[in-house]
């Protein structure tokens, strides 16, 4: 593996530039092939070219400056990996992710910059990784080297958090099963050696490097430490395998499967068959009380919550629009009735905003003399929105209802029953064929696979939603507020 150390790049990537980056030996599994080029495969291919799309955008003049920054050693790099020194960083991160997240609607759930943002966090607050120095490893020095090397190479990184588990009993205490689990098998001179398999890395196919973190509650016990570790190492690495699920771009047109075709990111289950893992890409490791506290003593899940918030807000924004649309394109937006309906999903999406925007402007100071967003709003908003988006998806279907079905292909625009299509799919202010594109979007949100794929992926983000639900509840102020009760009740 190349030293990362010495290695700095150009700064911001074209998408032919990624594309290239893609052709190598990565060991990628799907409907019972090994794929050859996930650049040229059908259903991965147009994914691949929608995030290069997305890498062009950096170099466009009506975008550069907004979504990039150029360093101290003019290097121009992705603004997510900028650490934030100030209030206007913040928002300026923040007007990032809003960006990047509206080149898809909300749909390209996995944009390089969540994992830059996690990257940026553990960097920033590196001497948290002192902590676990192992021998001669010195862990906060390879965040370091490996975030530079990132940062100035615009690398696209996935990442895998969950272990497989046999017995839920026995992954709900802490511990977790060999056979299955990602594990450390042998110490070597040149690094750690482990098996097993990770829970799902979306956009694995598509990522350069793959970061390797833990996120479930590991027991702080000895019999833990072969799984406590966090590493990156490329796609491409020898032993990694990738087993994806079936793609849901079925190769129908834009004008067909508008979303599909374009944004599918893919995800797969990651399998590490004796995998060398060198000492200089280890983060930490053998500490399994330190890898239970890293995303929140280094608030990377507070920075990767507010690049989140940001692209749910985009993603709300979108299915408001294809519901008002609708309404005003059947003449049902006068509708009282209509109305409430819509305007459910209207309060959804300015809750979302409203969170967002306290996050971003109660931004503080953290403990390593960096800018955060206040992290109880962005708590809040995704505790709620895995509520909000299938609501928005129910309140689309019973809009659309069988319209959803009633949607002839584009090629019927075109063919012998075309006068047919014309004059029976127009409606009271569109034309017949923008009213088929405009149901086929709303199918492709609410019916298709892809469409069922973003509800439960939006269901499960960041987690059961019972633990999540939990962890808030620990979170929260709750003396603060039982005083006010106590004062109350004390008064004379």
């Amino acid at each position: 593996m190349k030293d990362t150390s010495i290695l700095t790049g150009k700064g911001i990537r074209t998408g032919a530039e990624y594309i290239a980056g893609l052709q190598d030996d990565r060991e990628i599994w799907t409907q019972g092939k090994r794929v050859k080029d996930v650049t040229s495969e059908p259903g991965m291919s147009r994914g691949v070219s929608s995030l290069a799309g997305f890498l062009d955008n950096q170099h466009n003049d009506k975008y550069r400056d907004k979504v990039t920054y150029v360093d101290e050693d003019g290097i121009r790099c992705p603004l997510s990996f900028k650490t934030p020194k100030s209030k206007q960083d913040i928002l300026d991160r923040g007007k990032a992710y809003y960006e990047w997240a509206t080149w898809s609607h909300g749909m390209f759930g996995r944009t390089p910059d969540y994992k830059n943002a996690s990257l940026m966090s553990f960097a920033a607050a590196r001497s948290f990784l002192d902590q676990g120095t192992k021998g001669n490893a010195e862990f906060s020095k390879n965040m370091l080297d490996f975030y530079n090397y990132a940062r100035t190479n615009d690398q696209i990184l996935t990442h895998t958090l969950i272990n497989p588990s046999v017995s839920h009993k026995q992954a709900a205490a802490g511990i977790y099963n060999d056979q299955v689990a990602l594990h450390v098998v042998k110490e070597t001179d040149a690094g750690i050696i482990v098996t097993g398999a990770r829970l799902l890395a979306t956009l694995g196919p598509f990522a350069d490097e793959i970061e390797v973190f833990p996120s479930t509650v590991l027991k702080a016990d000895p019999a833990n430490i072969p799984f406590a570790f966090a590493f990156a190492i490329p796609i491409a690495t020898p032993g990694l395998k990738l087993i994806c699920r079936d793609t849901y771009d079925n190769g129908k047109s834009n004008f067909d499967a508008p979303l599909s075709s374009r944004f599918e990111e893919m995800d797969a289950v990651v399998i590490f068959d004796n995998v060398l893992v060198p000492w200089e890409r280890i983060f930490m490791y053998g500490q399994p009380e330190l890898c239970n506290r890293a995303f929140a003593d280094t608030n990377a899940v507070v920075h990767m919550a507010h690049q989140v918030a940001c692209g749910k807000l985009a993603k709300a924004e979108f299915l408001t629009g294809i519901l008002c649309a609708i309404a005003k394109a059947t003449g049902r937006d006068k509708d009282l009735a209509m109305k409430g309906m819509i305007s459910e999903i209207m309060m959804m999406t300015e809750t979302v905003r409203a969170l967002l925007y306290q996050a971003e402007h109660d931004a503080h100071e953290d403990q390593y003399g960096n800018f955060v967003p206040n992290r109880r709003p962005l708590d809040t908003q995704r505790n709620l929105f895995p509520k909000y988006y299938p609501r928005m998806v129910e309140m689309l279907q019973l809009m659309g209802s069988s319209s959803l079905m009633a949607t002839p292909s584009e090629a019927d625009f075109e063919n012998a029953i075309s006068g047919d299509v014309d004059k029976y799919f127009h409606v009271a202010n569109l034309e017949a064929k923008d009213r088929v594109a405009l149901y086929r979007l709303a199918h492709d949100v609410c019916v298709s696979g892809f469409g069922s794929r973003q509800t439960l992926y939006e269901r499960f983000f960041f987690g059961p939603p019972h633990l999540m639900h939990a962890a808030y509840f620990d979170l929260y102020d709750r003396d603060r507020v039982i005083d006010r009760v106590d004062s109350f009740l004390n008064q004379t």
